[in-house]
Parts: C-alpha cells; structure tokens; sequence
C-alpha cells in the first residue's frame, strides 16, 4: 500500500519572489500533497502585516504554482491544529524564522522548519519599491 504524505504550511505570500517559490518546493518535496494555509486580510492585521495584494488575488496567485495542490484560508493562529487534524496532515512546514514556535503540534505532525532564502523578503522589497 503507498502511503502518500501531506503537508501543510501557511504563510502571507505576498509579493511573490524566489524565496516564497523555494520554500514551496522544498515543502512538496518532504510529501505528495502540498496545502497552503493562506492569512486572510483580517489575519494579517492580527500579525501586523500589510498585503500589497488583497487575499483573492494571493489566492490566485497560490494556486498557479505546480507545487500547491489546495489553498485554505487562515484566519488565526489556533487553527492550525484543527487543520492538520481535518486535512490530515502529517508535516507542518515553516520557515526556520518561526523555530520552536509550533513544536506544541508534535505530537498531531511531524513539525519542519526549512531554512529561508537569504537575501531576500517580502518585507525588503517592499521597502525598496515604495
């Protein structure tokens, strides 16, 4: 029987750039299937963060890219148990900047975070083009 392995992971995505495209590779990479918790607009105010683009149009966007199979919506940060139990998830991948703060979900997944790409960001870009 071939067990097939889904990931998970979540994110803004906004502005999408080599380090948002390396870091869905190598998620898709660690299973079969690839689900994108993507932050809704209100989440984002929660973090703090501001979209340059509105949640459909990230959306789109997400689920244009071969490594994605499904983008969900994220509207908080409790959900993600809930989420990996409903879509049965058996990898939660983050990037390496949020090492240790989902660890409490070890014993739902295995937990991974990936290294981010240096030299980049979405928040650097930004405050070079405006």
């Amino acid at each position: 029987m071939n067990m097939r392995k889904r990931i998970i992971t979540y994110g803004t995505f906004d502005i999408l750039h080599r380090g948002h495209i390396n870091l869905l590779r190598r998620a898709k990479a660690l299973g079969d299937y690839l689900i994108v918790g993507l932050s809704s607009e209100d989440f984002n105010l929660v973090k703090q963060k501001n979209a340059y683009y509105p949640f459909a149009d990230r959306r789109m966007i997400m689920e244009s890219i071969r490594y994605v199979d499904k983008v969900i919506i994220e509207d908080n940060w409790e959900q993600k148990a809930d989420d990996v139990v409903n879509y049965r998830a058996d990898i939660l991948v983050m990037g390496d900047d949020w090492a240790g703060k989902f660890d409490y979900l070890k014993n739902l997944c295995e937990v991974v975070y990936l290294p981010r790409t240096p030299s980049i960001s979405s928040t650097q870009i930004k405050a070079e083009m405006f």
